[in-house]
């Protein structure tokens, strides 16, 4: 297989060519690996320790809109922590007030209760700055009182959880490195904090931001089956029957039955790419990326990895021989630097070039018909914009971005996207076979679902669903080529924002259901 940072050539079409059919996805093929996702979905569910982890959330219900109360929410994740407080007005909407704090390396390095005990007078002032409009109950109770402010966490370090209230940390990431806090309950770290200082909060919840989404789509919508993030990373959650999560075994949760969300965490999707169309930049960016062999799916279809991965199309026509194909050899700064290409960039490209509506179509450019003097006069506005972006956001010369440039610059960034659409949507359409709501399009004549009214809701966030443009348009077309049009039909996504806030706090009020 040829290396990606050069082609050697007879003829340059034959190039983008062969990039074009590298990147082309065929409904075989995406039907091929949803199969293979139905396989991971069925063997996480069955045992621990898979790479697609399926993780019992112990969230056993999601609201429906007309729940009401007052519920915080805590997110711990980086260099800030953040602090809200929802309140549901039981009509599908709600009120947000929320406020974020710094959290020093001084805290993020030295003993877990002085972390912990920041995390509480954080909470602590956060209600306090609010109490003059909005009274809060006396601070010192009973926590079983019913003045008690349940409050969901959102914690994103690795845990291992074992309830909706526990989950022991299992290492520290991004930075943290607090003392005698691995190997315990990081609700139980923060209940204590609340303790020592007498206030009226209990953590009764231990939330992904995943979960969360699916819980604040719910909410605002009245129901919800699915939630997705794809956006820097990608990343689902999905209402499952307990029955099949059998590798909960005779536990209570178990005995229980019922529903119960499952976080799949889907971007460890076939990390041993035995069914991914990789291609070699895909083959560059794992091998140079800070965890090869891991990941998979989410380096083929998130943010994160978008840009780096057209980065390295368009470093291979530059260098090119016996001569280059784009920009006449030159490159730029950001060009030549790892991750110097933002997924915004494809963005700002595809945006430029598109002011109406969705096509399919992204016809490989043709090498020699794309002289200044032989472009479609009604194409030349559209080349100009995408090389205005070209110039302003990857540093070059205006002499050294022909029109030509643009177009096959606008292919790739559309090659690159569309196929991470298309198999966003893989992921959707394996949910949707998984729950009984669908089956392949080749048999959906005969399936329940082709008499279904039923409405799903899939609640979504992250920065490509909601900004890219036609993401979800290409996303719905991978949806009827593998489940059919008329279920791709009844499935209504909607955006679910601050699944790590609103969505804590949601995952509170179900804490409080459960309870």
């Amino acid at each position: 297989m040829a290396s990606t940072s050069a082609h050697f050539y007879r003829d340059p079409q034959t190039v983008l060519d062969d990039i074009n059919y590298q990147f082309r996805l065929e409904t075989d093929t995406l039907t091929d690996i949803v199969k293979v996702f139905l396989d991971e979905f069925r063997a996480g569910l069955t045992n621990y320790g898979h790479p697609m982890a399926m993780i019992p959330t112990f969230v056993t219900g999601v609201p429906d809109g007309t729940e009401t109360g007052t519920f915080l929410a805590l997110d711990l994740g980086g260099t800030n922590l953040r602090v809200c407080e929802v309140v549901l007005h039981g009509d599908t909407t709600f009120s947000l007030r929320q406020q974020k704090y710094k959290v020093s390396d001084t805290l993020k390095t030295g003993e877990a209760s002085v972390l912990f005990d920041y995390l509480a007078d954080s909470v602590d002032a956060f209600l306090t700055s609010n109490s003059e409009t909005d009274p809060l109950p006396p601070p010192e109770h009973d926590l079983d009182a019913p003045d008690v402010l349940p409050l969901g966490l959102t914690f994103s370090f690795p845990v291992e959880q074992t309830a909706l209230d526990c989950g022991k940390i299992l290492t520290w990431t991004k930075g943290f490195s607090a003392k005698n806090a691995i190997g315990n309950d990081v609700v139980q770290l923060l209940q204590n904090a609340f303790n020592r200082k007498h206030m009226h909060v209990k953590c009764v919840a231990l939330v992904n931001d995943t979960v969360g989404a699916l819980l604040s789509r719910a909410y605002t919508s009245g129901g919800c089956m699915l939630g997705a993030i794809f956006g820097t990373g990608t990343n689902g959650a999905y209402v499952e029957d307990v029955a099949k999560i059998t590798k909960l075994g005779n536990s209570p949760a178990a005995a229980k039955g019922g529903e119960m969300v499952v976080n799949t965490e889907w971007g460890a999707f076939n990390n041993t790419r035995t069914h991914l169309p990789s291609t070699p930049y895909d083959n560059t960016l794992d091998r140079q990326s800070i965890n090869p062999g891991y990941q998979a799916f989410e380096k083929f279809i998130s943010g994160m990895y978008l840009g780096e991965i057209t980065r390295l199309v368009l470093l291979s026509l530059i260098d090119a021989a016996p001569k280059p194909i784009l920009f006449n050899g030159k490159s730029t700064g950001a060009l030549n630097a790892q991750w110097g290409l933002d997924t915004s960039v494809m963005s700002d490209v595809d945006t430029a070039w598109e002011n109406a509506g969705h096509s399919a179509s992204n016809p490989v450019p043709q090498f020699l018909g794309l002289e200044d003097a032989q472009i479609d006069e009604e194409l030349k506005p559209k080349l100009e914009r995408v090389r205005e972006v070209i110039i302003s956001r990857l540093g070059f010369s205006s002499s050294d971005v022909s029109l030509r440039d643009a177009s096959i610059v606008k292919w790739a960034c559309s090659l690159v996207a569309r196929r991470a659409a298309l198999l966003s949507g893989v992921a959707v359409a394996t949910v949707m076979i998984q729950t009984g709501r669908a089956t392949f399009a080749e048999f959906s004549a005969s399936h329940p679902s082709a008499t279904s009214t039923e409405h799903i809701k899939v609640g979504v966030d992250g920065s490509l669903i909601q900004f890219y443009p036609h993401f979800e348009a290409m996303l719905r077309e991978s949806l009827r080529y593998l489940v059919g049009e008329e279920v791709e039909k009844r499935i209504e996504i909607g955006l679910a924002k601050d699944g790590s806030g609103v969505g804590a706090a949601l995952c509170a009020l179900q804490a409080t259901k459960q309870s």
